[in-house]
């Protein structure tokens, strides 16, 4: 662990998860575990906490890839699910964090004997039919209501649009992505705002979010852009872990 990082262990925890999750993405290698690289397994609470800040995005080679996760890396996020579900007066973007774990834990579940439909590796994220593993939840998990983007100022769309970063991936349609591609030039503007402020964790995952949905303005120069934030912010796996999803899916979608 880079000790320079690590503030305190949840931050050191959160640190390690990120750049393994980077090092996956490099790589491609669908049998890499990106938790027991860290570290961590579903017994260490520092650890589950840390996958609770990353979110989905810790299966998200295997989202990106189309490649089944290391059992160890779903069990340290169902764990995290369970470990710290939303309070009633959590905000918004944490209810749909908390959503989009139970969908990616649901895409790749197995179907229970005799349910119809399929999961796995391509599916649709919460379209399962079956109950996600822990989660005790069986079918679709619902979406929390997203009403609330639709009249946020374009600054304030950004920063909620980065926070939910994980949410931008392919096959898991929801209503903050429509939302997102609704207001792609906000999110540009958002984009450039970010890069501005330097606030380049902020600006890796809006520009994440132009990659994912497409349609941004041709004058952003998007590609360079990422560029920049991850030469600026690249000391933050995070960002590097935003930017090289963003490379990924721009890749995918000009095939």
């Amino acid at each position: 662990m880079d000790q320079t990082h690590a503030s305190s262990p949840l931050a050191g925890a959160v640190h390690d998860l990120a750049t393994e999750v980077v090092l996956a993405l490099r790589s491609g290698d669908h049998l890499a575990t990106v938790c027991g690289a860290a570290g961590i397994d579903e017994e260490n609470r520092t650890g589950i906490a840390a996958a609770r800040v990353i979110g989905a995005d810790l299966l998200l080679p295997s989202v990106l890839y189309g490649r089944h996760p290391h059992p160890g890396d779903v069990a340290v996020l169902d764990r995290a699910v369970r470990e710290f579900p939303p309070k009633p007066d959590a905000p918004a973007a944490t209810a749909w964090s908390h959503w989009h774990m139970i969908s990616t834990l649901q895409r790749f579940a197995p179907p229970p004997p005799g349910a119809t439909g399929t999961t796995g590796p391509g599916t649709a994220a919460g379209t399962s039919t079956g109950t996600g593993p822990g989660t005790g939840m069986t079918g679709t998990y619902a979406e929390p209501d997203a009403a609330w983007l639709e009249n946020a100022p374009w600054q304030s769309f950004t920063h909620q649009l980065s926070v939910l970063a994980p949410l931008a991936v392919p096959a898991a349609p929801s209503a903050v992505q429509r939302a997102a591609a609704d207001r792609t030039v906000d999110l540009a503007r958002g984009f450039v705002r970010a890069v501005r402020r330097r606030d380049w964790l902020q600006a890796a995952g809006a520009g994440r979010w132009l990659a994912a949905i497409g349609g941004e303005p041709a004058t952003l120069g998007l590609e360079r852009g990422l560029d920049f934030v991850e030469l600026m912010g690249g000391h933050d796996p995070r960002v590097t872990l935003h930017v090289r999803a963003a490379r990924l899916m721009a890749e995918a979608r000009a095939r």
